[in-house]
């Protein structure tokens, strides 16, 4: 769907919805991590990317303080006021709208109501953030709706307190962070203790491919916020010997060595997965720049093995997609996207041999699993704000 086909979609159910045409819009792109699994919530490194694939909302100002939204992607209205916000467990997608604007409230900032309508190309539970899209997306309406401006890093913060605190999934900034600062072309080197980023550029002669395995995963209540107590504790256990750790961040692995042994193997295992991880992201800089396949190939494969054996969150559908995903043309590097647990897979893949590996995923995987995959060959796009489609 280009831009003047989705636009006219949008503006036709919304004036079918709330009887107007919309007079604002905003975008957030989401995201897919290149290496750096669960490092953002160890004050880690990550090397994210945003995708070309994104989410709209299409909005009006009201002159109260109601919020109507609907989406193109899933039925269902929510309405809520601004000063009553609870949680909608009818439409569950509208608790990360609902989720920013209290924070941005709590935060200070004087919110207006809206009729929106949101349409999004980012597949839902699997692994790109299309929940941080939504948020981002929402808080760029929410201040066009009222007049005001937050600071990118603010709103992204604002995004990540909403997930936490509301919607109730204990993330790191990754998501919402990559979503507002993205740049075009290029890859970020994100400091998720400073909050600062650098650009890195992606050898043209690689294709990062993102391949859906259609196996849903769902944060909510999942082992994710058991994954982020067990590093937690391996800091507590490190602190005994090095008063200065705050994070898994401060720690070598030469520390880690010394003080593995005093650790649950759990812990130990989580604990190690989150250092070598960290040191991967800084050694992906320069080989993705360059282009270095061998390197790659290293590089991510050795985050699969890690993500699989020492931080457990791998599953079946990952497994036979990496396999279908190693077999295909012009391959040079596969690994996790996201936090695990299913959803999506990323590829480097050689820019000639795009269409061929795409063909062989789609086919392969179908006939190895029974289901259905998607394969979407990503630009990292700009961040999220307000546009004129």
């Amino acid at each position: 769907m280009n831009e003047e086909v989705r636009k006219a979609s949008l503006v036709d159910a919304f004036e079918a919805a709330y009887g107007l045409k919309p007079e604002q819009w905003s975008r957030a792109p989401g995201r897919v991590d290149l290496m750096g699994s669960h490092t953002d919530y160890n004050m880690g490194y990550v090397m994210t990317m945003t995708t070309d694939m994104d989410t709209w909302i299409a909005a009006r100002s009201r002159p109260d303080r109601q919020v109507r939204v609907r989406s193109l992607n899933v039925g269902g209205q929510s309405q809520f006021s601004l000063d009553n916000i609870g949680h909608d467990e009818d439409t569950p997608w509208s608790n990360y709208i609902r989720g920013i604007a209290l924070m941005m409230q709590e935060a200070g900032y004087p919110l207006q109501g809206f009729d929106g309508l949101v349409h999004s190309t980012l597949p839902f539970s699997s692994g790109l953030s299309s929940s941080a899209a939504l948020e981002m997306a929402a808080g760029i309406a929410f201040q066009q709706a009222s007049g005001i401006k937050l600071e990118a890093v603010e709103l992204a913060l604002l995004g990540q307190k909403a997930e936490n605190k509301f919607v109730g999934v204990n993330t790191g900034i990754l998501d919402q962070y990559s979503s507002v600062m993205g740049q075009e072309d290029c890859a970020l080197l994100l400091d998720c203790r400073d909050l600062t980023s650098a650009a890195i550029s992606i050898a043209d002669s690689l294709q990062v491919i993102i391949c859906d395995t259609r196996a849903e995963r769902n944060l909510v209540g999942s082992e994710y916020d058991e994954r982020r107590a067990q590093c937690e504790e391996g800091v507590s256990i490190l602190q005994r010997t090095y008063p200065g750790v705050k994070a898994l961040r401060d720690v070598s692995f030469e520390q880690f060595q010394v003080v593995e042994s005093a650790m649950p193997l759990v812990v130990a295992k989580r604990c190690r997965f989150i250092i070598e991880e960290n040191q991967r992201v800084l050694d992906l800089a320069p080989v993705l720049s360059s282009g270095d396949k061998h390197a790659l190939n290293e590089l991510f494969g050795a985050s699969y093995r890690g993500a699989c054996n020492l931080f457990e969150i791998g599953a079946p559908s990952m497994e036979a997609m990496m396999q279908v995903m190693r077999g295909g043309p012009g391959i040079v590097a596969g690994r996790q996207a996201g936090a695990g647990f299913g959803g999506c897979m990323v590829a480097i893949v050689e820019v000639e041999e795009v269409s061929r590996f795409c063909d062989h995923v789609q086919k392969t995987y179908l006939r190895n699993t029974g289901r259905q995959p998607r394969t979407f060959a990503l630009r990292a796009s700009r961040g999220a704000g307000p546009f004129l489609p």
